[in-house]
Formats: C-alpha cells, sequence, structure tokens
C-alpha cells in the first residue's frame, strides 16, 4: 500500500461546517485551501456528511425523523433521502465548488468500486452500517489521475445481508473517515468541526494529546456527543496514519493554517512527549 499512494490526507467535513447562506456548500475558505493544497502537490480525501441537510429535507417531505444517542435511525424511506441528499446534492455541490476553484476532484460514495462494504450495526438503527472492509482501489486510480475523491457516507452492505434487505446502507461520516485514513494509510486525518478541538472539563482546548489520554477522556464523559466519534475515528486512523486532527472548521483558512503551521486545534499523535 505505501508504494502505490503518495500519503494522501484525508479531510473530514462536517456538516455544520457549510456555508450558513449556502447550506449545502463548503464554506468558500475550506474550498480555498483543498485547492490550494492541490496545487501545492498534496493528495486529498475528501470526507463529508451533512446529516443537517438531510434533516432539512426529510421535514420538508413530511417524513419524522427518530434520533437514538444522538444518531439517525434510518429506515428505509430515511435510507432514500440520505442517498439522495448525500451522494447527490451535497456531494455534487462540494465537488462542483472546488472544480470552479481550479481544483480537480470526483464525486463518489462508498458504494462506488464497493468502496466501503459493511454490515448492519443494530436493530435498533435500522439500516445504518458499521464498516468490515475498505477497498482502496477506486480511491488509488482517483488520486494516481489527479483527482480528489470527496465521499458520501454510504456503504454497500455487503456482509450478513437478507433477501430483502437494501443494499445500501447509511454509515456515520466521522468512523467512515477514520477506517479510510487506516486503509490507505494516509499522511494525517483532519476533522473539520463546528467547535475550536477537544476542550477539558474547564472547556480549555487540550493542543495536544496521546492516545490514551484522548481515550480517557471519552471514557471519564469528558469528552461527549459527537465529540466521542471524531475522537475514536482519530484513535482508529492512527493504526495506520501519523497524526489525527480536529480543529474548528469555522476559523479562516483552518485547514491550510494547521497543515502550514499547526497548533489549531487538538492533535492526537502516537508518542507524544507528555
Amino acid at each position: 500500500m505505501e508504494n502505490k499512494l503518495d500519503k494522501p490526507i484525508v479531510v473530514k467535513i462536517g456538516g455544520s461546517t457549510f456555508g450558513r447562506h449556502e447550506p449545502t456548500v463548503l464554506d468558500i475558505g475550506d474550498i480555498e485551501d483543498i485547492v490550494a493544497l492541490q496545487k501545492q502537490g498534496k493528495s486529498l480525501v475528501v470526507v463529508h456528511g451533512g446529516g443537517n441537510l438531510v434533516t432539512d429535507w426529510l421535514v420538508k417531505q413530511g417524513t419524522p425523523t427518530q434520533f437514538v444517542h444522538g444518531e439517525r435511525v434510518t429506515d428505509r424511506a430515511t435510507l432514500e433521502m440520505v442517498t439522495a441528499v448525500l451522494a447527490g446534492l451535497v456531494n455534487k455541490e462540494i465537488v462542483a465548488s472546488i472544480n470552479c476553484l481550479g481544483g480537480q476532484a470526483a464525486g463518489i460514495s462508498g458504494v462506488d468500486g464497493a468502496l466501503i462494504q459493511s454490515k448492519l450495526r443494530n436493530e435498533e438503527m435500522g439500516y445504518v452500517g458499521t464498516v468490515v472492509k475498505v477497498n482502496t482501489a477506486l480511491l488509488e486510480a482517483l488520486i494516481q489521475a489527479g483527482f480528489i475523491p470527496v465521499v458520501a457516507p454510504l456503504s454497500l452492505h455487503s456482509f450478513q445481508r437478507s433477501d430483502e434487505a437494501p443494499r445500501i446502507l447509511n454509515i456515520n461520516g466521522d468512523p467512515l473517515a477514520g477506517e479510510i485514513a487506516a486503509a490507505i494509510g494516509a499522511e494525517r486525518l483532519i476533522f473539520l468541526t463546528d467547535v475550536a478541538g477537544v476542550c477539558n472539563r474547564e472547556g480549555e482546548l487540550l493542543p495536544r494529546l496521546s492516545p490514551e489520554e484522548a481515550k480517557a477522556l471519552v471514557t471519564k464523559g469528558v469528552a461527549s456527543g459527537g465529540m466521542i466519534p471524531k475522537i475514536n475515528a482519530c484513535l482508529t486512523a492512527l493504526s495506520n496514519t501519523k497524526m489525527a486532527s480536529i480543529i474548528g472548521g469555522k476559523t479562516s483558512h483552518a485547514l491550510l493554517k494547521e497543515i502550514e503551521e499547526g497548533g489549531v486545534g487538538t492533535t492526537i499523535q502516537n508518542n507524544i512527549a507528555t
């Protein structure tokens, strides 16, 4: 694997970091950063969310939304909307924005090229998958051809599927980003979020953490809500990635600053001085 790819940077963009006036697209500064990094010769993979947009469209259609522990329960009607909004509207708006600013991007989902192969997580969550296998062939081909793969969080229902079950599963974009980063041996994983990074009980930003310290924050309940899957995804990535960071995507040009200077949010890294 090390010989096939140029150690790409995996960037996970949460739906909460999309522009306020055009909620289906990224803030222009984030797009500019992605294009600038590509023009510097860096390989990137972008994984995006957009669950807030799915909720908006479900409301427009009068379809009720149920959440368990902050995560969407996905029935068949919801799965159709998730597929349409995330793999369609959101994904293509991001790709169009990158291409219009002079970058080269191609939009895919975890279904394409059997990239993400999953099984049902549990019955309670409905058609929500957990990753079993990552097939990196399509990512490799796109990166080697000079494109940024922009990945929508859907997966192929490849394992333990009954005949009547759908072939596509909804999947949380945070663990998806961690699995992709680990599978391709990324240079690093970066989460662009709507918060500054990981904080302690007093609300103070923690700029650097070891994996053990990060785990302890989750175990002790200091990290909560949407920060938990992000920390866990960083830990997954660190099995085959140098470092993983969680940064505030609403800071101007946060992505470029983090890569060029560091210190923007929280970095989790093996063998750091404590």
